[in-house]
């Protein structure tokens, strides 16, 4: 009998689908890049997700993070990415947790629970934290390094945070995680050299993007997280 997933079990089978379906995975950040994976990640069956997010929508959002809307501007992230969640899949069990995570607020997130943890957030402590945490509870975990200020969405790979190049977020957090011993990172990062764009006779270069890199970023890494819960 077909249901939303037949087109996918076609690809993984009946005990692939019974994977997704029993797997709980946490999402850190729900803007341009973990929106995206979420859409992946209910869109394959996953049977209970996890967002932990603390912005509200705001009409910036709108060129390239898929909670975004007219309908949405001003709602908390977590509050719209559960709303579409349940349009999508209303058996996917979404547990929002409505929190800027840093190291001091870590301990409010059990990572125990999860059986696959996505960082997509862009403060450094932060993404250490997360890391730091999934290692602790022996649960894995994929981290998005930069992709504002890019325009090229095939220059993305998927490699260990120490052979990474070029992205001067993955420089940080290599040189942060080789100073607390931690290695075997999964990350999705890009060697496309960020646009410096200045206007408005600003001195530093002006945080911008697009629809179309962090969405890739967010479905790759989507797709890492189904091909390890189904082992393939």
């Amino acid at each position: 009998m077909l249901d939303a997933f037949s087109r996918t079990g076609i690809l993984i089978g009946a005990e692939g689908l019974q994977k997704l379906k029993n797997s709980r995975v946490a999402v850190f950040g729900a803007g341009g890049v973990g929106g995206f994976t979420i859409e992946g990640l209910v869109r394959s069956g996953v049977g209970a997700i996890d967002v932990i997010d603390n912005d509200k929508v705001c009409l910036t959002n709108i060129n390239r993070q898929i909670f975004a809307t007219r309908k949405t501007l001003g709602k908390y992230k977590v509050t719209a990415a559960a709303e579409r969640i349940a349009e999508i899949n209303p058996d996917c069990k979404v547990t929002p947790h409505r929190m800027f995570f840093l190291p001091d607020t870590a301990d409010k997130i059990n990572f125990s629970d999860y059986d696959y943890v996505v960082d997509a957030i862009d403060t450094v402590s932060g993404k250490i934290a997360i890391i730091e945490k999934s290692k602790a509870a022996n649960v894995p975990v994929i981290s998005c390094m930069g992709t504002g200020n890019k325009l090229n969405p095939a220059a993305f790979e998927v490699a260990d945070i120490a052979d990474t190049s070029v992205c001067p977020l993955a420089k940080v957090m290599r040189r942060e995680l080789k100073r607390r011993n931690i290695s075997g990172v999964k990350v999705v990062y890009s060697k496309e050299e960020p646009v410096r764009v200045f206007c408005d006779g600003a001195r530093r270069a002006v945080p911008a993007s697009c629809s179309f890199v962090p969405s890739v970023a967010g479905l790759i890494i989507a797709g890492e997280v189904i091909r390890h819960l189904t082992g393939n």
